[in-house]
């Protein structure tokens, strides 16, 4: 009769589905089992512990079953599903023991048992997966009877054995876990290839991509739109040679630095047109880091600006052109100002102030828009800094022997430059006439402050002729003072007359000095 004891394997409620316990099995890799030597060795140690000639380790799915390793049993097709004896053992949960398979009921007409295979005994420890799924069965067989059964060290033993069985199925699941995820990651990763290409092949920007190390690995199709080069040409440092003889060491310098010290990449250059001709292009490259923070990639782009560089180009020469002409009318102006002082001699020391305003003026012009290169200061055009230290040039020998600028930079365009003009200048031929100036070892110190939204400029006067208090009434000057920072700046000057020298603070709005 059929010995099923206590200990059972608990089997899942969906495990009756049969549609859902063959999804179940299809997420193991079966024929990656059938007949290899592990399985062969289970089956062949089974046999000999049980005492029979027979050793299976057979998986059933809805309609079939499977012998993955057999030891005793003919090589050729399994016998049908509808009368494997292991489809009933791998629903009992434990070990199922059929001593006479005559003189069992639901045997006794199964034709394995009345037909050519003679089946007499069958031992059966079920294949139940950690899911709770039944798979099949480790048995072993023989064509004799067995009444005793099996002892309890070949129970013990068939039982340890069938979990070695599961033992590999699981590692081939794992297995088909891994491949699945792989050809996943794979399948995205060309996804996400392909996509990075079709967007880049219709980006307007050249489109190129390097190695850490800086190898050029990918140009997008604009790339080889532009420079007519044949595709995989200009990988590695090939990519040099595309620039204009002028520009190869000063883009190779840049690209260095970048791949040394990781920061980002800009340069301009000259890029080889496939009609032989060179462009202006905008070349820029960003590092793509881990998260330990270490550069995988280089993503790059090249932008063709060669019109733009063009129309600044003309637009720089217009502007010089335009520059040159009103630095000529302030030396014409200037010019008939003299004449006329020297044709009115009583008017000339009016006349000559007038004359050195208006030199102030053109000096103030040429310093935020020169006339030529040869007329480009040393400082940045848009340095107040500069700006003073060009107006206060004719006072001094050297920048800050008699007049020193400290504190904020800030930065001033044409439009601020004249009214800041005619105010210093005023300020410094005050001082060279009545102020610290005239002395031989008096000083100015010019400190420039932010408060707020308001520069604060303030003019100390010091080792001059002693004070001894404001005159009588504001001058010229002071009008042209006010009316320069007030009118044209919109800030407020106030003046201190103590006796050590004079001292003027003009408050300016900061976006007064540059649109």
């Amino acid at each position: 009769m059929t010995e099923q004891p206590a200990g059972r394997l608990e089997i899942c409620p969906e495990a009756l589905d049969e549609a859902k316990r063959s999804q179940v099995l299809a997420t193991y890799d079966v024929e990656s089992l059938r007949g290899t030597a592990a399985l062969k060795q289970i089956t062949d140690f089974a046999a000999h512990l049980c005492g029979v000639p027979v050793g299976i380790v057979s998986i059933l799915d809805t309609d079939h079953q499977t012998f993955l390793a057999r030891t005793g049993y003919p090589d050729g097709p399994e016998p049908p599903r509808q009368y494997s004896f292991c489809g009933h053992a791998m629903w009992g949960g434990g070990l199922m023991v059929v001593p006479d398979a005559t003189a069992d009921p639901h045997f006794a007409t199964n034709p394995l048992v009345t037909g050519e295979m003679n089946l007499r005994f069958y031992a059966g420890a079920p294949l139940i997966s950690d899911d709770g799924f039944p798979m099949g069965s480790l048995c072993v067989l023989d064509t004799v009877p067995h009444p005793e059964g099996l002892t309890a060290l070949q129970r013990e033993g068939l039982t340890v054995l069938a979990a070695n069985v599961l033992a590999r199925l699981r590692d081939s699941r794992e297995g088909v876990a891994r491949r699945a995820s792989v050809r996943r990651a794979r399948t995205e990763a060309a996804d996400s290839e392909t996509r990075f290409r079709v967007l880049a092949d219709t980006m307007p920007q050249m489109v190129w991509s390097t190695l850490p190390d800086g190898y050029h690995d990918y140009y997008n199709a604009r790339w080889y739109a532009f420079t007519g080069m044949p595709e995989g040409s200009t990988d590695g440092e090939a990519w040099n040679g595309m620039f204009h003889a002028d520009d190869q060491a000063l883009a190779w310098t840049a690209w260095r630095r970048s791949l040394e010290t990781g920061d980002p990449y800009e340069i301009e250059y000259r890029l080889r047109h496939h009609d032989g001709t060179y462009r202006w292009v905008l070349g820029r490259a960003l590092p793509i880091r881990d998260a330990a923070g270490a550069i995988t990639r280089w993503f790059g782009t090249c932008t063709d600006i060669h019109e733009q560089k063009m129309a600044l180009e003309q637009r720089e020469i217009v502007s010089q052109e335009l520059s040159h002409r009103i630095k000529n009318i302030f030396s014409v102006v200037a010019g008939l100002v003299h004449l006329t002082g020297r044709t009115h001699p009583d008017l000339s020391g009016l006349l000559g102030e007038l004359r050195q305003r208006i030199t102030a003026l053109g000096r103030a012009h040429d310093f935020v828009r020169p006339h030529s290169e040869q007329s480009r200061p040393v400082l940045r055009q848009d340095s107040l800094h500069g700006l003073l230290d060009e107006l206060f040039s004719p006072y001094q020998r050297q920048s800050g022997e008699r007049i020193r600028v400290t504190g904020h930079d800030v930065a001033v365009d044409d439009r601020a430059a004249t009214p800041l003009a005619l105010i210093f200048h005023e300020l410094a031929t005050n001082a060279s006439k009545y102020g610290a100036l005239s002395s031989e070892h008096g000083k100015v110190t010019l400190t420039i402050g932010l408060d707020a939204d308001d520069v604060v400029l303030h003019w100390c006067e010091r080792g001059g002729p002693p004070l001894s208090g404001g005159p009588a009434q504001n001058g010229f000057g002071s009008q042209l003072i006010e009316m320069s920072a007030a009118r044209q700046l919109g800030g407020t000057v106030s003046r201190e007359w103590p006796v050590a020298g004079l001292e003027v603070t003009a408050r300016v709005p900061k976006i007064a000095f540059s649109r």
